[in-house]
C-alpha cells in the first residue's frame, strides 16, 4: 500500500497468511488505484459494492477506483496483485477498463492462466530489482502486459459492437455515459438528448436489453454512490446528498429509503457493525 502511494505502482504475490496478518484487508475500503488480482488457488470470499462473491477457481478479478471492496473469508490462498494509478497506464488501456467497469470476477479457461500467470510472475519479480537500470520502464511495461492480458479476458466474454443489436448499442451508449455523468444528469431525458434520440426510444432499448427502464438505473448507480459515501466516510447524509447533486436532502432521503430498503443511516450503522 505504502509502495503504491509512493511510486504509483505495486506488486505482490500473497497468501492466506497476508490476509490474515493485514487486518486492513479484511474490513471494507476502496483505493484511488486500479486493482487487477490473479487468483490462482484456493477460496475467497469477498464484497465488492455490497454485492458478494465466492471464488474457487482459477480467477481475474479487476476493481476499478473508488469501489468499496473486502476480503470475507479466503482458504488456501495463492493470489497476484497489481495495484496501478491512472498515470502508469497506456492511455488504450485506461480508455478500455472505463468503458468496460464496473466487472464481476471471471473464471479462467484452462488454457488462459498459464500466460497470466507467467507476465505476473515476470512482474513480481522486476519489482524486487530496483537496482535495475530502467527499472521504472521495466516495470511499468510489464504491468501494463498484465492490464492488456486482463482487458483481452474481458473482452473475449463481450459482443463484439459489430455483432450488437441496436437495443444492445444504445443500451451501452447510455451504461457509459451513465458512469460518467450521473451527478449532473439525474433525468431520462439528459441522456435521450446526450444520445440524440427520444425518451421513449431511449426507455424501449435500455428496457429490452435490462429488463428496467432509464430512471431504475439512474437512481440504482446514485444510491451506490451514496452506500459508497455512508461506508466510507464521515459526512452526513445532507453533506452526501449534496454531493450527489441534491439540493433537497429531504428527497435524497426518501428516494435512498426507497432504494436502499432502509434509511441512510440505518445504512451507515448497518454497514459500519460489520
Amino acid at each position: 500500500m505504502a509502495d503504491v502511494s509512493d511510486h504509483g505502482i505495486a506488486v505482490a504475490k500473497v497468501s492466506a497468511d497476508s490476509f490474515r496478518t493485514d487486518e486492513a484487508l479484511l474490513h471494507a475500503h476502496r483505493h484511488d488505484y486500479h486493482f487487477f488480482v490473479l487468483q490462482v488457488e484456493g477460496v475467497t470470499i469477498t464484497e465488492i459494492d455490497f454485492e458478494r462473491y465466492v471464488i474457487q477457481n482459477p480467477s481475474i478479478l479487476y476493481q476499478s477506483p473508488n469501489q468499496v471492496h473486502r476480503a470475507l473469508k479466503v482458504e488456501q490462498l495463492e493470489m497476484y496483485l497489481l495495484l496501478i494509478k491512472d498515470e502508469h497506464l497506456h492511455p488504450e488501456y485506461l480508455t478500455l477498463l472505463q468503458s468496460i467497469s464496473p466487472v464481476k470476477p471471471l473464471e479462467l479457461e484452462a488454457g488462459d492462466l498459464p500466460i497470466i500467470l507467467q507476465a505476473f510472475s515476470l512482474c513480481t519479480g522486476l519489482y524486487e530489482r530496483t537496482a535495475d537500470k530502467l527499472y521504472f520502464s521495466l516495470l511499468k511495461d510489464s504491468c501494463n502486459t498484465v492490464v492488456a492480458l486482463f482487458l483481452s479476458q474481458y473482452l473475449k466474454r463481450t459482443t463484439p459492437p459489430s455483432k450488437l443489436s441496436r437495443f444492445e448499442t444504445i443500451e451501452n451508449a447510455f451504461a457509459r455515459l451513465l458512469e460518467t455523468q450521473f451527478i449532473a444528469m439525474k433525468r431520462p431525458a439528459d441522456y435521450a438528448q446526450q444520445l440524440h434520440i427520444s425518451v421513449s426510444y431511449l426507455n424501449e432499448c435500455v428496457r429490452n436489453v435490462t429488463g428496467f427502464p432509464v430512471s431504475y438505473h439512474i437512481q440504482q448507480r446514485i444510491i451506490l454512490e451514496a452506500k459508497r459515501e455512508l461506508y466510507h466516510s464521515d459526512k452526513s447524509v445532507k453533506e452526501i446528498a449534496a454531493l450527489l447533486g441534491y439540493d433537497d436532502y429531504a428527497y435524497f432521503s426518501r428516494l435512498f429509503t426507497k432504494i436502499a430498503g432502509m434509511p441512510a443511516l440505518a445504512f451507515r450503522k448497518k454497514t459500519v457493525a460489520h
